[in-house]
């Protein structure tokens, strides 16, 4: 198997997306902590009708998302897909939440590496399991990164 890769791509948006290698570094611990091979992951930051086209051409959904994740794995373990997220829906989260964009957007990327680690978010237990992972693993992160921005 090649090198494991993640990739960050704009459509739509301008954004400067700072601490890559940290990022990636971040992202691929989790994927092996919950015992799993990271193949290939990407990351496209999006505006919200960006977004929007996607949830209504794939998923028959017509409302605003932060997040969409596709899953393209074909070996069982391995993690290979897209994670598609708004940057405007992040940056309106963030002020909702009285957050940092940087806090907002950590929290989506690992919602979405989550879903592809096979973890849920449909029923109550599910989303309180999502969350307590999504929790610890952005505590990993923001003290890395002492929330000086990416």
């Amino acid at each position: 198997m090649s090198k494991p890769a993640i990739y960050f791509f704009l459509e739509d948006v301008k954004y400067t997306l700072k601490n890559k290698t940290l990022i990636r570094n971040w992202i691929s611990e989790a994927v092996v902590t919950e015992g799993y091979e990271l193949d290939e992951l990407t990351f496209i930051l999006c505006s919200d009708e960006y977004l929007l086209g996607i949830n209504q051409q794939y998923l028959n959904h017509d409302d605003y998302t932060d997040v969409i994740t596709f899953d393209n794995s074909e070996k069982a373990k391995t993690i290979t897909g897209d994670i598609f997220i708004s940057i405007e829906r992040i940056q309106e989260n963030a002020k909702k939440f009285k957050g940092t964009v940087a806090h907002e957007l950590c929290r989506v990327m690992i919602h979405g590496t989550l879903h592809l680690l096979g973890y849920k978010d449909k029923s109550k237990a599910a989303k309180t399991l999502m969350t307590q992972k999504e929790d610890h693993y952005l505590s990993l992160i923001d003290s890395a990164l002492g929330l000086t921005g990416i």
